[in-house]
Formats: structure tokens, C-alpha cells, sequence
């Protein structure tokens, strides 16, 4: 198949699993929290705009629930069918974190789901937000153990070998190494970024119909002011996440920089904001620079330097244009983000920021933008890694098992088909869940003290306009 090998294929079809389960796991991260930030400010304010947005979206949450557990278990059963050598070696540790994020976060999350999604009416209000943020609060414990385990994978620690084998040592040095904590916080700013698009996009998109539509206002507002707060927040992690990845796996920033020779006769390192790397070569075919500009924001000095890919043989380096090009999209639409939110704040302090219809237009354009930028991060971070599946320990080569190419082709063959069905099965019911108006939804005044008073289930599932009977 185009000339790619077992590991090659092994690896596509592992990145294919992930690239469609972030995708879930971002939006259910974001989405829980949303809910429950919905569900509090209801609770706390009795405005019954927050009821009509929290119920516009829990069906949201349901579907992204649903689908990121089903991948989930795909992806964990590819550990031990096509990285079979990996986990025989790694399972005393990645097995176990990966166990430990099942009991402690997917039975948290699995035994609130159902009242949270059925129970409104059923139990107290109390009870009923209680179990919104525990559906919340296992989101996070899931990724902080998901990102344990390949942050280990990334910066390992607290292991020693015994026959091959990896062992732990330091559980908490395992748990808490070195790009732990950094990729934890910048994962889960990420996810509620890539959420707070997406409500602000299909707010937009009802604002463009409807610009007095009192929820549609409420939606854009609240996700506007969100991304406000968050995307400044991202790209100070980021740059933290940066300089740890500087320190810990500088062959990965050469090749996000497409540094390929130290050059001491220039002062600084500039920024390149366009190339074509070509790694046969080891060099850039174009460029477009910026003077210094990668020393600052790589060193936080103007004159400082990082190390070229020549200091690592050939088969030690990364795929560099897919590095490079990946992480300047990352970047490129974080920047973009923040130039959003900095049109947002304009617009509001004109009081034109419902009735603007070029940037709805814009907003609209931009909602999948969070999405992008977080498989784009994901692509330099596992790309950048290679060719090392436990960083400068064992490669990817000697970690996939031993199956014939036509075996992989078939099952990656299987697997494209099935998630491509499954990719526009969830585009035809997301854009069949936003469809209906926000403010069509929102619980006229005698549901509304009926929920007020838990008196009348509601079905989560629901699309109840307020002039049906």
C-alpha cells in the first residue's frame, strides 16, 4: 500500500482511532462542563434561559458520550492486537494507568450518566446537579490518566528494566512526569476551546436567521466571553508546555522549527513563518523568516539558540514537514483565535455584536477551528516523538507486533470504512440536533415551574417547541 511497511501501517491505523476519539473526548470534556456551569447558573438565578440552553445541548453531550466510549475501546484493543510487543514490555505501566482511568473516571461518569441524562424530575434538583458534576468531574480524571499514560510514553520516569521489561519504581514520579502536568492543562483548555467555538458558531448560525433570539444571544455571548478568558490562558500554556518539550525533547523542536544546522555566526534564531523542508537534503527549499523571533518565544531571549536536527543521526529524527506544517497550523489558528476573540470585545463595546452579520459569518467559518487545532497539536506531538514509541528507550519498530502487511491493509481498510460511515452519520445528526431555534426550545413559564417544582420529567431526547401543545 503506497510502499508503507507493518509499522507504517500500524501506526496510520492507531492514528486514525485517535484522531476520530479526540474528537469526542474534547467535546464531552467541554460539554460536561458546560452543562454543569448551565445547570449551577439555573439553580442559582432562575433564569429559565439557562434550562433552555443546558437542554439544547445535553443531547449533544449524549451522542459525543456515546461515540468517544465506543472508540475509546477500539483504540485500547489496538494496543494489544497491533502493539502487542509494546504492552508486554510497557503493560506493568501503561496498562495500569489506562486501568486506572476505567475505575476511577469511566464508572463515575457511567454510573451519573443515567441520572443526568433521565432523572431530571425524578430526583431533586440538588441530586440532579450533583450528578451533572460528577459527569463533569470524570471527563477530567479520564484524561488527566489517558494523558498520564502517553505522557509517560513521551517523558518516562520512575521505571526501572527487569528482562526487558518496564517496571515501576516511583508511582508518582510515573504519574506525574516530567510533560504531565503541562499537556493535562493544555489538553483541557484546548477541549473547552474547541466547544466554546462550536456553541458560538451555531449560535451564530441562528443569530445570522434570527438576531433577536434571546438563547442564541445568551449561547454567543456566554462562549464569546468563555473563549475570552480561555484562548490568552492557551497560549501562556502553551508556551510552558513548549519549553518543557525544549528540554525533555529537543529533537522534537528542531524539527517544529525545521532547525536543521547550528549556525553561530547569526544572531538569534529567526522564526520561520513559511518553508518547504526537504529532509533528504537537510534543509529549507524557501523560506520566510522573522528575525529573532523563534529565540524569544523558544528561549524567552533574544539571542538564543536550540539544537539543529544534525545532532541526531538520520534515524533518529522525526518526519520533519509533517512536524513543521503541523505545528505552525496549531499555532496559526491559536493566533486567529485570539484575533476573534479581539473582534468579539470590539463588537461589543459598539453593541454590535448580535447584528454583525460579516463576523456571524465568520464565526460560523470558524467553528470547527478548535477541532483543527487540537488534531493538529496531537500530529506534532506523536509525529514529533518518532521514531520512538517510550522516548530514547524503545522504538516504534520493535513495538508493533508481527502481522503480514495484506492483514493490516485489510483491517485499516475495515476500519477507514467504518468511521467514514460513522463521520457522516454524526454530521447528519449534529446538524439534525442544532436545526431546531434555541428559543423554540426554551421551557415556557408553566414547564418551567413544573421543573422548577420536579414534577415533570423531561426527555433528554426532547425537541418540544413552545407553540406545540
Amino acid at each position: 500500500m503506497l510502499g508503507l511497511d507493518t509499522v507504517d501501517l500500524a501506526r496510520l491505523q492507531f492514528a486514525t482511532t485517535v484522531m476520530y476519539h479526540i474528537i469526542f473526548l474534547a467535546l464531552s470534556i467541554g460539554l460536561a462542563s458546560y452543562l454543569a456551569f448551565l445547570e449551577a447558573m439555573w439553580l442559582k438565578t432562575g433564569n429559565r434561559v439557562y434550562l433552555g440552553i443546558y437542554h439544547y445541548w445535553l443531547p449533544h453531550f449524549a451522542v459525543n458520550y456515546t461515540a468517544g466510549v465506543v472508540s475509546g475501546v477500539i483504540m485500547a484493543f489496538e494496543f494489544g492486537t497491533n502493539w502487542s510487543v509494546f504492552a508486554a514490555k510497557a503493560g506493568g505501566i501503561s496498562g495500569v494507568l489506562l486501568t486506572y482511568e476505567v475505575v476511577t473516571a469511566f464508572f463515575l461518569e457511567a454510573g451519573f450518566f443515567g441520572i443526568m441524562m433521565f432523572g431530571e424530575g425524578r430526583v431533586s434538583r440538588k441530586v440532579h446537579f450533583f450528578a451533572t458534576c460528577m459527569v463533569a468531574l470524570g471527563a477530567y480524571i479520564s484524561t488527566f490518566w489517558i494523558l498520564a499514560s502517553n505522557s509517560w510514553m513521551q517523558t518516562p520516569a520512575g521505571y526501572a528494566i527487569e528482562n526487558g521489561q518496564f517496571i515501576p519504581e516511583n508511582w508518582w514520579s510515573v504519574i506525574f512526569n516530567p510533560s504531565q502536568p503541562y499537556r493535562f492543562v493544555h489538553m483541557s483548555l484546548a477541549a473547552i476551546i474547541a466547544t466554546a467555538f462550536m456553541v458560538a458558531g451555531v449560535a451564530a448560525w441562528h443569530l445570522y436567521r434570527n438576531h433577536r433570539d434571546a438563547v442564541a444571544r445568551k449561547m454567543f455571548s456566554m462562549a464569546l466571553w468563555t473563549l475570552t478568558l480561555i484562548v490568552p490562558l492557551q497560549i501562556v500554556a502553551g508556551d510552558l508546555h513548549g519549553l518543557n518539550t525544549l528540554e525533555h525533547q529537543p529533537a522534537k523542536v528542531a524539527a517544529m522549527e525545521a532547525y536543521w544546522k547550528a549556525e553561530p555566526e547569526r544572531e538569534g534564531m529567526p522564526m520561520v513563518v513559511l518553508a518547504w523542508p526537504d529532509q533528504e537534503q537537510e534543509k529549507n527549499l524557501f523560506t520566510l523568516e522573522i528575525p529573532r523571533l523563534s529565540s524569544l518565544y523558544l528561549t524567552h531571549s533574544l539571542t538564543g539558540k536550540i539544537q539543529g536536527l544534525e545532532q541526531w543521526s538520520e534515524d533518529e529524527r522525526p518526519n520533519v514537514p509533517l512536524v513543521f506544517y503541523a505545528f505552525r497550523l496549531m499555532v496559526y489558528l491559536g493566533f486567529s483565535m485570539l484575533g476573534l476573540v479581539a473582534l468579539s470585545l470590539w463588537l461589543r463595546k459598539r453593541q454590535q455584536l448580535y447584528e454583525s452579520r460579516w463576523f456571524l459569518i465568520l464565526m460560523m467559518v470558524a467553528t470547527p477551528m478548535g477541532i483543527i487545532a487540537i488534531e493538529a497539536g496531537w500530529v506534532t506531538t506523536e509525529a514529533g516523538r518518532q521514531p520512538w514509541i517510550i522516548y530514547g528507550l524503545l522504538r516504534t519498530a520493535d513495538g508493533v507486533s508481527p502481522f503480514s502487511v495484506s492483514t493490516l491493509i485489510a483491517s485499516l481498510a475495515g476500519l477507514w470504512g467504518i468511521y467514514t460511515l460513522i463521520f457522516f452519520i454524526g454530521i447528519y445528526f449534529f446538524f439534525k440536533l442544532v436545526r431546531p431555534t434555541p428559543e423554540s426550545i426554551l421551557p415556557d413559564k408553566e414547564d418551567y415551574n413544573e421543573a422548577r417544582e420536579q414534577s415533570a420529567p423531561r426527555h433528554p431526547f426532547s425537541r418540544r417547541s413552545n407553540h406545540n401543545p
